[in-house]
């Protein structure tokens, strides 16, 4: 650059002083390789020391830090990565972490375990492999009291204003992903696999959690893609695949006394697929608790083949027979289907069970086209104890009140 005479100085410095700052270099996090703490990717040394020792220097690192699994099949024990931290702490996976394959050797209800921080970013494209498939078959719980407690591949639990991003979880033991009392979460780009028949292996469970949004997102599992427990707040829910599992789920609710209201929940323009419900809600017909649930929107779902699109049951009775003290004391209520079409592989493509002591109230139907092709003839709506009402366009026709 060459300046000719004063008056163009005036012109030509102000671009030589922005060339000059601006190639400087950016300052990123700190980075903490596992590899230097000894982690090794050969897929059987045990890494739990090496990542709990890098795990300790970035949190305590005064800033932003950055714990790194390259590109390996990393062998981890169970563990627990807790706060709270210095500074913004990512926790990025591009390899594989295994856990171990008998579910006894991770002395842990959670495989990976996240605690007590925030601003923490969960993200890269690896894959945290729960290595599950020996463990299924001690899943007896319908009939065993005492059967064991499976762990789940990834915890996190009094986490904050953090995210999770381009993880994919296989062939976990039990869920996949559980949150427990959590606020601002977001998870997008996130798959989570394992079989149909993989009993108990949640996506994505969650309680006592707020302000938390899903999306882009694919799960395909042997249990609920998504399950709404106790005490959840403001929840917007969109762009999942769901399918094989058991749907999108508030519930099950009411078993135990201590539980507490759900309010605000948004599922939208998601797809359903050959699951056995699409979406549900699902409450113990003697409920123990009195609580309300309220204030949901489902809108632009798309249900392929799916056993039971729209199911709120309020006698909910997993393992027959259950004992019967009593209609459910649990509230449902201010709920909007709109826009929800596709095919029911069962004859009932709409059922509301709902509690004689408490019906569900403000039910709204709009344009809802669920069809059913089987020889037992067209798709029906059938309702207990609903109030509601029903526009634009409703197949089958609606029972509402």
């Amino acid at each position: 650059m060459e300046c000719i005479d004063f008056v163009f100085m005036a012109f030509c410095l102000p671009l030589l002083f922005n060339a000059v700052t601006t190639s400087r270099p950016i300052t990123g996090p700190k980075v903490f390789d596992v590899r230097r703490y000894g982690a090794k990717g050969d897929g059987k040394t045990d890494n739990t020391n090496a990542f709990t020792n890098a795990w300790k220097d970035a949190c305590t690192w005064n800033g932003p830090s950055k714990m790194y699994i390259p590109k390996g099949r990393f062998y981890l024990g169970g563990v627990t990565f807790g706060g709270p931290c210095n500074g913004k702490i990512s926790f990025v996976i591009d390899g594989t972490l295994l856990a171990p394959p008998n579910n006894d050797d991770i002395k842990k209800e959670t495989w990976i375990n996240f605690r007590y921080i925030d601003y923490l970013t969960v993200s890269g494209g690896g894959t945290v492999d729960g290595q599950g498939k020996r463990s299924w078959s001690l899943n007896d719980c319908h009939k065993n009291n005492n059967c064991p407690k499976l762990a789940i591949n990834m915890g996190f639990d009094f986490v904050k204003k953090s995210r999770m991003n381009g993880i994919t979880s296989l062939n976990s033991k039990a869920g996949h992903l559980n949150f427990f009392s959590v606020d601002h979460f977001d998870i997008t780009g996130v798959g989570l696999k394992a079989p149909g028949n993989s009993p108990n292996t949640d996506g994505i469970k969650i309680a006592l959690s707020s302000n938390m949004q899903i999306s882009n997102t694919h799960i395909s599992t042997g249990d609920d893609c998504i399950a709404m427990l106790s005490g959840n707040t403001n929840f917007d829910i969109y762009n999942v695949t769901c399918g094989p599992g058991h749907g999108i789920s508030i519930g099950s609710l009411g078993k135990n006394k201590d539980e507490k209201n759900v309010k605000g929940l948004t599922v939208r323009d998601s797809v359903f697929t050959g699951t056995t419900n699409g979406i549900r809600i699902k409450t113990w017909e003697s409920s123990a608790s009195t609580i309300v649930i309220s204030n949901l929107v489902y809108k632009n779902l798309q249900m392929i083949d799916v056993e039971s699109p729209i199911n709120i049951d309020q006698k909910y009775c997993p393992y027959p027979p259950c004992n019967k003290l009593g209609d459910s004391h649990i509230q449902i209520q201010n709920v909007t289907l709109k826009n929800i079409w596709g095919t029911s592989r069962n004859k009932v493509a709409v059922k509301f069970q709902c509690s004689k002591s408490f019906p569900c109230k403000d039910v709204q139907l709009v344009d809802i086209n669920l069809t059913h092709n089987g020889v037992d003839g067209p798709a029906i709506a059938l309702c207990d104890n609903v109030e509601g009402s029903a526009t634009g366009r409703i197949i089958p026709p609606h029972c509402l009140n």
